[in-house]
């Protein structure tokens, strides 16, 4: 009954085709297959018999700050609540680590906003965050919007 799971290996090759289909649209930041294999500890993903649907990643920033990122949901299952399942889990693993800040870069507010998440300035975010997008192709001129969880 596509729950929300942890990521395993096995699972890295259709995340990054899922992610970077969405990348190559412009609708989020491509993932190499590298740093996936490095930070498949951070996904949930819902999968359909063997088939990764939809996942999303908590990715640790600092002691009091985390980001989901990689939110990303194949075009034929979207509007199913994975995406929210998939929020809910990154937030609740959040809590349960004692971080109480998650934030998002997103061309999709509403969806976030829907989640409790507020608008924030990108310029109030630590420079810690700005590390991947020193590689992304749309730096310095971002036009991702930033939200904020505070728990």
């Amino acid at each position: 009954m596509n729950q929300v799971e942890k990521a395993k290996i096995s699972d890295v090759t259709q995340i990054h085709k899922l992610i970077n289909g969405f990348a190559d649209k412009g609708l989020m930041l491509a993932r190499p297959l590298s740093e996936l294999y490095e930070s498949i500890r951070d996904f949930f993903v819902i999968r359909e018999r063997d088939e990764v649907v939809a996942c999303a990643a908590l990715h640790i920033a600092w002691s009091d700050l985390a980001e989901i990122r990689s939110v990303a949901v194949a075009e034929d299952k979207q509007r199913k609540g994975y995406g929210a399942k998939l929020v809910d889990a990154c937030l609740e693993e959040a809590e349960s680590l004692g971080i109480e800040t998650v934030f998002c870069f997103t061309y999709r507010p509403e969806f976030f906003k829907s989640r409790k998440f507020v608008d924030i300035d990108k310029m109030e975010l630590p420079r810690k965050v700005w590390t991947d997008c020193l590689r992304c192709p749309k730096f310095p001129n971002c036009d991702e919007i930033a939200l904020v969880y505070h728990a």
